[in-house]
Parts: C-alpha cells; sequence; structure tokens
C-alpha cells in the first residue's frame, strides 16, 4: 500500500509539536496594519495551539508531521 499524501496547504501553515499539539501563527498581520490597535497587532505576534476539537482534522490532514 502506497504513502498517504500530506495537505500541502495545511502543511504550510500548521505543525505538530512533540507533546502531539498543533501549534499555528496568528492571522490578520500581513496588511491593513493602519487600521488594527497597537493592542491587537500585539496580541497577534506570537504563535498559538489549536483547539482540541480541531487538532484531529489537521492531523488527518498532515500525517507525517
Amino acid at each position: 500500500m502506497g504513502k498517504q499524501k500530506s495537505h500541502k496547504a495545511t502543511a504550510k501553515r500548521f505543525s505538530v509539536t512533540k507533546g502531539g499539539k498543533v501549534k499555528y501563527n496568528h492571522l490578520n498581520r500581513r496588511h491593513k496594519l493602519g487600521k488594527k490597535t497597537a493592542k491587537r497587532k500585539r496580541q497577534l505576534r506570537g504563535s498559538a495551539y489549536l483547539s482540541e476539537s480541531f487538532a484531529p482534522i489537521v492531523k488527518k490532514l498532515i500525517p507525517y508531521a
């Protein structure tokens, strides 16, 4: 039986940590930053972890991550 293909769009956006959590970077940090408050831009700066309900869906799309 052949190997499964990874969903490339998902592989670019998400990564799985050693503990099994799904890590991603915040959205809305690319353009139109003049409209956004400094507080909002600061909170979007770091990475975050996906919720427990969405994690299995993403893990299914990137089987070898």
